[in-house]
C-alpha cells in the first residue's frame, strides 16, 4: 500500500508542477553531453548535470527501487553496444525527506553519468538517451524530461587526430633554429597580406607627424619595431597559454574589437581631413622633452599594438599553427616561432619608417604634406568601414549590406579623385602650383593618382547591381547581403555547370541563417555547399564522393582571395562541382546557436561550445590540429584523410588542381 501511495504522490506533484517547470524554465539543472573513443572497441558517453545553488537533484540510484529518483534510458538502437550499467559520479548526499517520508540520495553541485559502450564499427555514431530528472527546489518537486544526443567520432578520425598531435610534437622537437627561420620566412610573407599593407599608410602618417629630425625618426622607428616584436611575442604567447589556441583568431573577428578599430580609424581619418589635430596634452609634451620621450614611446607602442591587433585576420593562416603548438603544452617552439615571425614583420616597418622625416621637409616646402594627410584620411575612412562591416557581419545587424558598403566606398574614392584634381579643398590646403603663365596646374603624378581613384570608383559601380568585383571581393560584404542583383550576376559559364549538380541535396541545417555569407563564387557558379559537418558527411556517403572541409570565416580576407583567385578558375570549379561534397565551416559565426542537445564542453578549449563558430573552431583545433583559415582537409566516406596534411592559403591554381586530382585518385583507390 505504501508503494502505491508514494507513486500516486509523485504523480500528483508531477501533474500540478510540470506546467510551472515548462512555463518558467526554472528547473535549475543544465545538461551537457559528449562521447569519446578509448581504445579498441571501447567508448564512453558522458552526461553531465550542472546544478544551480539551492537545487537538489535526485540520484538515479535510490535507496529502494520504488523511491523518488532521476533516470536515464539509452536509446533502443544502442542496446547492442551497452557495456554494463550507467556509472554515476559526484558528491552524493543522503537525507530523510520529511514530505516523502524516506531517505533520498541527491546532489547539489554537479553529476557525471558515464555509459560504457563496445562499438564494433569505426564509423561515427549518434548516441541518444532519454534523461528524466527529478528535482527538489525549496518545498517543490519538479520533474523534467530531456533527450540528449552526442556524436561519437569515427575511430579513423580519432587516429588521424592522434597522428596530427604526434606530428606536431615532432615539429616541436626539431631544432629551434629551424622553427625560427621558418617563422621568419612566414613573417616576410605576412607583409604581402592586405591587412598588413593597409597599416603602412597609418605608419607613414604617424611618423610624419612625430619625426622632426633624422635622428628622432630613426629612434622612433626602432622603438616601433621593438614594440611589434614585444607585443607579438609576449602578448600573443600569453593569450594562447591562458585562453587557448582560438583566442587570437576570435579577437580578430570579435565584434567589439572591430568596433574599436572602426572608431580608431574613423578618428584618425577625420583628423587627417583637417577637422582637428590629435596631439598629446602639453603636460605630456613637457615630460617628453624632460624625460627622453616617455610620451612619444607611449604613442609608438599604441600604434604598434594597433598593427598587431588588426593584422590577425590576415596573419592568422601563418601564425595559427604556432598558436596550436602553444596550446598543446610545449611553449619553447611557439615562443621562438612568434619571435621570428614578429622580427620579420617589424624589420621592414623599421626600415620604411626611416623616411618620414624627409617627408616632413617636403611638407614644409609646399603643400605636399597636407595633401598626403588628406589622402590618408580618405583611405582611413574606407578602412574604417571595413572594420564596421566585420562587426556588422559577426552580429547580423545588416547595417552595411553590400550595396550600402559599395555606395560609401564609391563616394569616398570619387571625392578623393576630385580632391586630387584640385576641385575640393580643406582647411590647411595650399593652392595648386602655378605655371609660367600664372595659372594653377596639376603635376603628372597627382593626375595619375586622381585617375586611379576615379577609375576605382567607376569599377565599383556595377557592383551595385550584383557584379562580382573579384579584384576587391576579399574586402566586400558577401553577395548574400545584397538586396538587388540583376541577371548579369546570375550563374555564368554554363559550360562549367554540370547536370550532376542537380543530384546534390539542398543544404538544410543552418541554411536560413548562413546562406547570406556564401562567397560570391559559390552563388555565381551555383556551387552547393553545406554548413553542418554531419549533413555534409551524409551527402558525401550517399553520393560516394570525397568530402572537402573548408574551414573559413565571414571576415577572412585570405579566404575570399582564395575563392576569387582559385575557386573561380574554370577547371577548379568544374572539379569542385562534379567530384566533391563541400562543407563550409565558418569559425567566426557567433550569432548562430547550435541546438541545446548538441552543445558540450570542449576539453581542448576548456569552454562550453554553444555557437556554430565555436563548434567549427573546436572541430578544426581538436580533430585536425590547425587553427588557420582558409584551411582545407579531405576525407573519404569513413572519415579517413585522403591527404596527410591539410592545405592552407596558397593562390596557385595549378597546385590546387593537382591537389584535387590527387585526392580524387586516392579516393578512387579506396572506394571502388
Amino acid at each position: 500500500m505504501l508503494k502505491y501511495t508514494k507513486n500516486i504522490f509523485l504523480l500528483l506533484f508531477s501533474f500540478f508542477l510540470a506546467p510551472v517547470v515548462f512555463a518558467n524554465d526554472s528547473l535549475g539543472v543544465k545538461l551537457t553531453s559528449h562521447a569519446e573513443r578509448l581504445s579498441g572497441k571501447e567508448a564512453v558517453l558522458y552526461i553531465k548535470a550542472f546544478i544551480e545553488p539551492g537545487i537538489k537533484l535526485f540520484s538515479i540510484t535510490p535507496k529502494k527501487s520504488d523511491d523518488a529518483a532521476s533516470s536515464i534510458q539509452m536509446d533502443s538502437s544502442l542496446k547492442q553496444y551497452l557495456n554494463g550499467s550507467i556509472i554515476e559520479k559526484g558528491n552524493i548526499q543522503t537525507e530523510n525527506d520529511n514530505i516523502l517520508g524516506y531517505e533520498v540520495n541527491y546532489y547539489t553541485d554537479s553529476i557525471v553519468w558515464e555509459q560504457k559502450l563496445n562499438i564494433d564499427t569505426p564509423d561515427s555514431i549518434l548516441l541518444k538517451a532519454s534523461v528524466s530528472l527529478f528535482v527538489k527546489k525549496g518545498e517543490e518537486y519538479l520533474p523534467a524530461d530531456e533527450t540528449i544526443r552526442a556524436w561519437l567520432p569515427s575511430a579513423t578520425l580519432k587516429e588521424n587526430t592522434n597522428n596530427t598531435v604526434a606530428a606536431t610534437n615532432h615539429v616541436v622537437g626539431k631544432s629551434l633554429w629551424w622553427i625560427f627561420l621558418t617563422a621568419f620566412g612566414g613573417g616576410l610573407l605576412a607583409l604581402l597580406t592586405p591587412c598588413v599593407y593597409s597599416m603602412i599608410p597609418i605608419t607613414v602618417s604617424f611618423f610624419t607627424k612625430r619625426s622632426k629630425s633624422v635622428a628622432e625618426g630613426k629612434k622612433n622607428a626602432l622603438l616601433y619595431a621593438a614594440s611589434i616584436v614585444f607585443i607579438f611575442t609576449l602578448l600573443g604567447f600569453l593569450i594562447t597559454v591562458v585562453f587557448g589556441p582560438a583566442a587570437l583568431n576570435q579577437l580578430a573577428t570579435n565584434w567589439i574589437a572591430n568596433l574599436l578599430f572602426f572608431a580608431i580609424f574613423l578618428l584618425f581619418g577625420i583628423s587627417f581631413l583637417g577637422a582637428f589635430e590629435i596631439n598629446l596634452p602639453s603636460s605630456w609634451s613637457n615630460k617628453v622633452d624632460s624625460k627622453a620621450g616617455m610620451g612619444s614611446f607611449a604613442g609608438i607602442f599604441f600604434m604598434a599594438l594597433t598593427l598587431v591587433l588588426v593584422s590577425f585576420s590576415c596573419t592568422g593562416p601563418i601564425i595559427g599553427n604556432l598558436l596550436v603548438l602553444a596550446a598543446q603544452g610545449n611553449y619553447y617552439g611557439p615562443l621562438i616561432g612568434m619571435f621570428g615571425f614578429s622580427l620579420a614583420l617589424a624589420l621592414p616597418f623599421a626600415l620604411f619608417a626611416f623616411f618620414p622625416s624627409k617627408l616632413s621637409v617636403l611638407g614644409k616646402a609646399g603643400g605636399w604634406l597636407n595633401s598626403i594627410k588628406v589622402t590618408l584620411g580618405f583611405l582611413e575612412l574606407a578602412l574604417a568601414l571595413k572594420f564596421l562591416s566585420n562587426a556588422d557581419l559577426a552580429m547580423g545587424w545588416r547595417l552595411l549590406d553590400r550595396e550600402i558598403y559599395l555606395s560609401l566606398w564609391i563616394v569616398i574614392f570619387l571625392l578623393l579623385g576630385i580632391y586630387l584634381l584640385g576641385k575640393l579643398k580643406f582647411k590647411h590646403d595650399d593652392d595648386l602650383p602655378q605655371n609660367d603663365f600664372g595659372h594653377p596646374y596639376l603635376k603628372v603624378m597627382r593626375l595619375f593618382f586622381a585617375m586611379a581613384s576615379l577609375s576605382f570608383s567607376v569599377y565599383m559601380v556595377p557592383g551595385l547591381w550584383g557584379a562580382p568585383l573579384n579584384g576587391i571581393a576579399a574586402f566586400l560584404p558577401p553577395m548574400g547581403t545584397q538586396a538587388y542583383i540583376t541577371g548579369a550576376a546570375l550563374p555564368a559559364h554554363s559550360e562549367n555547370t554540370s547536370s550532376t549538380t542537380n543530384v546534390f541535396p539542398a543544404p538544410v541545417k543552418y541554411y536560413e541563417r548562413m546562406h547570406i555569407y556564401e562567397p560570391e563564387v559559390v552563388k555565381k557558379y551555383g556551387l552547393v555547399t553545406y554548413f553542418d559537418l554531419k549533413e555534409a558527411q551524409d551527402v558525401a556517403n550517399k553520393l560516394h564522393k570525397p568530402l572537402m572541409l573548408d574551414f573559413t570565416g565571414i571576415n577572412c580576407v585570405n579566404c575570399r582571395k582564395m575563392e576569387a583567385e582559385v575557386w573561380s578558375d574554370s577547371k577548379v570549379m568544374k572539379i569542385l562541382k562534379e567530384d566533391f561534397v563541400i562543407a563550409s565551416l565558418f569559425v567566426d559565426v557567433h550569432n548562430v546557436k547550435i541546438p541545446d542537445n548538441e552543445q558540450y564542453r570542449s576539453a581542448t578549449q576548456n569552454k562550453q561550445i554553444e555557437t556554430l563558430g565555436e563548434l567549427n573552431t573546436d572541430i578544426q583545433v581538436s580533430q585536425f590540429g590547425a587553427n588557420a583559415q582558409p584551411f582545407y582537409f579531405f576525407l573519404d566516406n569513413k572519415g579517413n584523410r585522403l591527404i596527410k596534411e591539410g592545405y592552407g592559403y596558397d593562390p596557385n591554381v595549378e597546385k590546387f588542381i593537382a591537389l584535387l586530382e590527387k585526392v580524387k585518385a586516392d579516393y578512387g583507390q579506396r572506394i571502388p
